[in-house]
């Protein structure tokens, strides 16, 4: 019997309690959580093992969470992103990322763990939706030939 695999989250935040929990709470919900303390080590990280879902703060010494979140979602088109913060002045940060051509919501920290899991439920359940339509998509293009 094929057990299901747990999908890999990324957990980045300059506060490694905060980090440290939120991966545990992850972990104990049945997600492959590892917390990072900066954006640049999870870049690293993602070079070995990719994440299917990043969760950032969003203002970070060195690499804010932005600019973490633009990185992965160009480097691993597949890789949700949740971003939150405790700092109200984020607005220039996301301005940025949509003239980039990304958009991301960001949630007030601290957030509930409840609340965490219900919004990454809803990410995954996009990311099967997408999967799936890549999937269709394939099928279609075989018969097709």
């Amino acid at each position: 019997m094929m057990t299901p695999t747990r999908k890999v989250v990324f957990v980045v935040d300059d506060e490694s309690v905060i980090a440290d929990t939120l991966a545990l709470i992850l972990k104990q919900n049945g997600y492959d959580a590892k917390p990072f303390y900066s954006g640049e080590s999870a870049m690293q990280e993602g070079e070995v093992s990719p994440p299917q879902l990043l969760i950032s703060d969003v203002a970070m010494p060195g690499m804010s969470g932005i600019d973490l979140a633009i990185y992965f979602s160009r480097r691993y088109s597949n890789c949700k992103v949740l971003l939150f913060s405790g700092q109200a002045n984020t607005e220039y940060l996301l301005k940025k990322a949509d003239e980039a051509g990304y958009h991301f919501e960001i949630v007030s920290k601290p957030i509930h763990p409840v609340d965490l899991l219900a919004k990454l439920r809803h990410a995954e359940l996009e990311l099967v939706n997408y999967s799936s339509v890549l999937e269709n998509a394939q099928l279609v293009k075989e018969l097709v030939k």
